[in-house]
């Protein structure tokens, strides 16, 4: 199977090939049509096999129509458990949108919180970032009430790293209508209960 036949758009297309994807992998071929879809996910994929494409090509695909402008609302959020990864997720999405007009932001401690905050003003289509700062972003006053895409990246490293309650309270305060992608590499009773 080729990415073609998973329905990617062009732009998309160029950059996975620029990059050097060939073929899907397991994940993606599975994952893909379903964000495709508008359908919620829960997969479990080890590190390693592709899985933030497997998320983010289809998310930027169903944000294709976004125009630039100031002040643009939040339209999609991926969670992770360390900074290292979200800055890792944040190059990847920025690679597959390059020949888009995209705009992604990541969200991460250590970085000074109101440098983050005048650039979410700019117009951010897309935020990376780990749960505890992106609570104390909303806890300022960030808004997400038109998030159409929240993605749990890591679900059973970020429940052994105690982010139960803050994943469930983002989830709380999201539009009802929006879709939610979860992935894990281990198919635990707690992740088994957060996916629910």
């Amino acid at each position: 199977m080729s990415f073609e036949k998973l329905g990617l758009i062009k732009p998309l297309l160029g950059a996975i090939k620029e990059l050097g994807y060939e073929h899907p992998t397991l994940i993606q071929k599975r994952a893909i049509p379903l964000v495709l879809a508008k359908s919620d996910i829960f997969a479990t994929a080890q590190t390693g096999t592709g899985k933030t494409a497997a998320f983010a090509l289809p998310i930027l695909q169903k944000l294709r129509n976004t125009t630039a402008d100031e002040n643009r609302a939040i339209r999609a959020v991926i969670l992770s458990p360390t900074r290292e990864l979200s800055i890792q997720i944040h190059e990847d999405v920025k690679n597959y949108s390059k020949h888009m007009s995209i705009t992604s932001a990541i969200l991460v401690g250590g970085k000074d919180i109101e440098a983050q905050q005048r650039m979410l003003k700019t117009g951010i289509d897309i935020v990376i970032g780990t749960p505890g700062r992106f609570m104390e972003l909303m806890d300022k006053g960030l808004d997400i009430k038109n998030i159409e895409f929240f993605v749990v990246d890591e679900a059973d490293r970020m429940l052994d790293m105690g982010f139960s309650k803050e994943i469930r309270r983002i989830h709380l305060q999201l539009p009802k209508r929006h879709q939610t992608l979860l992935f894990s590499a281990t198919y635990s009773d707690k992740v088994r209960k957060l996916s629910k």
